[in-house]
């Protein structure tokens, strides 16, 4: 396998690029946004978890599925991070073990936000069969579709790893990268037309269910003029989440072009990659859901207490029924 100069800056020493003190501020900026973004997403989770109005909704479970996934693909990726400055190289197993999990989560991204504009186009364009399309147990075995998928997409390269590489392979130690760990040949193609893939049908999707809502929606209904620019900030946040399958040749690129620079670099593109898309999420559903935003204010403002819980979910309740019941007599 030939090392490039793009690469032996990539994979060198910290110091050798920055000072201790410009490591330790950027490792410092790395985990207070990881922690600040996980803390935020942490909260949607423990609204989530207390509102059954939430609990029984197709739209808020998908949601949720999404915070919970941007979660744990923000930890194992400031974890990567920051032991890259720190370590810089660790041992294959363990990298492994963090590389799997932010392999999962970055792929979960696109098919999640696929279903989720799936659910909004059903809710705009056939309402009257919202109920029967979209329900929860529905919900769920979509999401256990989105993550049997990706494992069976990723498994293919552990195997492989595992049947191919020797045993002082797995505990020599390099720079924690997938294409280090997974160095077949065959992982790389695969791992490129899988993403094409996944890219080309939410893509269609999106465009899709755009352009059907944008129909619906010159006839100047509310509803479907908030469900367009939802669908909207899906695509923008698909948009972000393509950079994840382009940025480690973004990076390559731009350190040749800078080789004194490679660790500002890597700082700038894992903001940009990772943590600007997992912005996204609390946007769309958290801070645009008049419903969701109430909860969300009390919770994080420290002033819902037990009793208004327990009477605003009956309330809720009753007002979606009634709704329900006019739509059907419409």
């Amino acid at each position: 396998m030939n090392v490039t100069a793009a690469d032996r800056n990539l994979t060198a020493p910290p110091d050798s690029g920055s000072s201790l003190d410009k490591t330790v501020s950027r490792c410092i900026i790395v985990l207070l946004l990881g922690i600040t973004i996980n803390y935020i997403n942490a909260t949607m989770v423990h609204v989530f978890s207390k509102h059954d109005i939430f609990k029984t909704n197709p739209r808020y479970i998908l949601f949720i599925h999404l915070v919970l996934n941007d979660m744990i693909l923000l930890t194992t990726s400031v974890i990567l991070l920051v032991q890259a400055y720190i370590i810089n190289r660790q041992y294959v197993f363990v990298c492994a073990l963090l590389i799997v999990p932010a392999v999962l989560t970055a792929q979960n991204t696109p098919l999640n936000v696929l279903f989720m504009a799936a659910e909004c186009y059903v809710s705009v364009c056939i309402p009257l069969r919202y109920n029967q399309i979209c329900t929860v147990r529905r919900t769920y075995a979509v999401i256990g579709i989105i993550w049997t998928i990706n494992c069976l997409s990723l498994l293919p390269d552990v195997v492989l790893m595992l049947a191919t590489e020797s045993q002082q392979f797995l505990v020599s130690q390099v720079y924690c990268l997938r294409d280090n760990v997974f160095r077949s040949s065959y992982s790389r193609n695969k791992r490129d037309a899988s993403h094409i893939l996944f890219l080309v049908v939410v893509w269609f999707t999106l465009c899709y269910t755009y352009f059907r809502i944008l129909f619906v929606a010159k006839a100047a209904d509310a509803k479907a003029n908030k469900a367009r620019n939802t669908i909207l900030l899906h695509g923008f946040q698909l948009l972000l989440c393509m950079l994840t399958y382009v940025s480690h040749m973004i990076i390559k690129a731009m350190v040749t072009l800078f080789p004194k620079y490679p660790r500002e670099i890597a700082s700038v593109s894992y903001i940009i990659v990772h943590v600007f898309p997992r912005l996204i999420s609390p946007i769309v559903y958290g801070l645009r859901d008049k419903a969701f935003k109430r909860y969300f204010k009390k919770q994080m403002l420290c002033r819902e207490k037990p009793d208004q819980i327990a009477q605003a979910a009956p309330r809720a309740g009753n007002l979606r029924s009634r709704q329900t019941k006019f739509k059907l007599k419409t």
